[in-house]
């Protein structure tokens, strides 16, 4: 084939407990919805030739790359709390695309038909969730967040069945691997310890090469996926974003965002914010994403208690010794963000305070989360009720003694403030927008203008400003779903 494929399947020489090789189940009358051209030109692939039947037959699952090892892998993980089997339930790794540069990253098929984890599904994926994974993961990739990301969404031709009929689709997804927490999880209760070694090693080799360095090398793996997932969710909450299903199965071992399901932006500041529509109780509320995440971590610490050390008790210690330091991790990042937020450079001993009293103003009077920043950065104090207190006036003067006690221009402070808030986010009502016009029309205008315009968050550009306004009053609160 040209298209450039150039697969190895490292994955597939693992012990076969992880995986059931299968190829993606046929589709009727593939179309091209949309490619990513500068990702496929970053992976080493023709764009012309991914365009063509022959392109778009493997994004469909309909033609297999030479060298490619389709399987779907197996994992468990705990969902909203509950320990459960699971697996690739419609999900096909055609294997692992080596880039020019010698980079490797999984080439995934999502929606691709049943698998032995389907667990009674379909195996199946609709159009706007797929949709909705791309332009999301898009986003936060130019957000400087680590994500998968998106290649190419395609139609099948064929019809799926949820509350009604939609039209089938399935997503290209690009990872750095799709190593879970929940994959370690599986290993230790249905693996043997040789078998979670070797996942352990590869995940090493794969990820974290220099763990050659360490002492204990399982030690240092837990030790180095906790500092990326300690980055990772500060940045999430640096733009409010919200998961929303952080089950274990869900956190990858690379430190990449995964899986877009009920995933949302918050417009108004509230640590509640929950958009999940079966997150009844909030377990997965923005506020409350540090905390999960610290919990995820300790039950892959748990998971690798047979490799940490001979002796049960004392690799017990280890890990919990390993997992206390999250905290302090996370908001690390989370406060050296904050800092960015608002221009400042250097550290002072009240810099929490500040920060904590804006935050605790945006939530009272109910203030946009992005837009306050996006104010804050270009000076301009109107629209918002925050604005027009007095606490807010004081507050807003504090903080410009504040930055003056660092030796930077006016200037310079901006250019940070401009770095690090995004003008836009993929607001809710203006995916849905895209969806729509997509999904009901067959219109991807929408959906294209508003690719081009995340693309590039920071640049205060004049073509955004209309991504910048709020969405129209509504009596429901914003909902996503599971399953999609």
């Amino acid at each position: 084939m040209k298209a450039g494929w150039n697969f190895d399947n490292s994955y597939a020489r693992l012990p076969d407990r992880f995986f059931s090789k299968l190829n993606p189940t046929p589709v009727k009358a593939p179309e091209l919805v949309i490619l990513n051209h500068a990702l496929a030109k970053s992976l080493g692939l023709d764009e012309e030739v991914l365009e063509s039947e022959e392109g778009v037959e493997v994004f469909a699952g309909n033609r297999i790359p030479e060298e490619a090892t389709p399987l779907a892998q197996a994992y468990a993980g705990h969902q909203f709390g509950h320990f459960t089997m699971l697996g690739d339930g419609r999900a096909i790794l055609l294997g692992e695309q080596i880039t020019p540069n010698g980079e490797r990253f999984d080439i995934q098929l999502k929606g691709s038909g049943k698998t032995p984890y389907s667990r009674g599904g379909d195996g199946r994926a609709a159009l706007g969730p797929m949709l909705r994974e791309y332009i999301i993961s898009e986003a936060m990739h130019a957000l400087q967040i680590p994500t998968t990301r998106s290649l190419a969404v395609v139609t099948t031709g064929e019809t799926i069945i949820r509350e009604k009929e939609l039209p089938g689709s399935i997503l290209t997804r690009v990872a750095s691997s799709h190593l879970r927490v929940g994959t370690f999880q599986y290993a230790s209760q249905w693996g043997t310890l040789e078998e979670l070694q070797a996942l352990a090693d590869y995940a090493l080799e794969r990820h974290f090469p220099n763990f050659v360095e360490a002492g204990n090398r399982y030690l240092f793996l837990l030790e180095e996926v906790m500092k990326r997932q300690a980055e990772l969710i500060a940045k999430w909450q640096l733009v409010g974003f919200v998961h929303g299903v952080m089950n274990t199965d869900n956190m990858t071992i690379s430190g990449e965002t995964i899986d877009y399901g009920p995933c949302a932006f918050m417009d108004t500041f509230h640590y509640e914010t929950v958009f999940s529509s079966i997150d009844y109780h909030g377990r997965y509320a923005y506020g409350n994403q540090p905390y999960i995440g610290s919990w995820n971590l300790a039950r892959l610490a748990e998971s690798l208690i047979p490799l940490l050390h001979e002796d049960e008790d004392q690799a017990i210690e280890m890990a919990k010794e390993a997992i206390t330091q999250f905290s302090k991790l996370y908001y690390h990042h989370w406060l050296e963000g904050m800092r960015a937020k608002l221009g400042i450079s250097n550290e002072e001993d009240q810099d929490e305070i500040l920060i904590k009293d804006l935050l605790k103003m945006m939530q009272k009077y109910e203030a946009d989360y992005t837009n306050t920043f996006r104010a804050l950065t270009l000076g301009q104090y109107e629209g918002m009720e925050l604005f027009n207190t007095n606490t807010f006036k004081e507050w807003h003067e504090n903080w410009k003694e504040r930055l003056k006690k660092q030796p930077e221009s006016e200037e310079t402070v901006q250019e940070r403030m401009c770095k690090n808030n995004p003008a836009i986010i993929p607001r809710n009502y203006r995916v849905e927008e895209a969806l729509e016009a997509a999904v009901e029309k067959g219109d991807y205008s929408v959906m294209e203008k508003f690719l081009h315009v995340l693309s590039d968050p920071y640049a205060y550009t004049k073509d955004q400003e209309e991504y910048t306004e709020l969405p129209p009053p509504s009596c429901e609160p914003y909902r996503t779903f599971c399953g999609t």
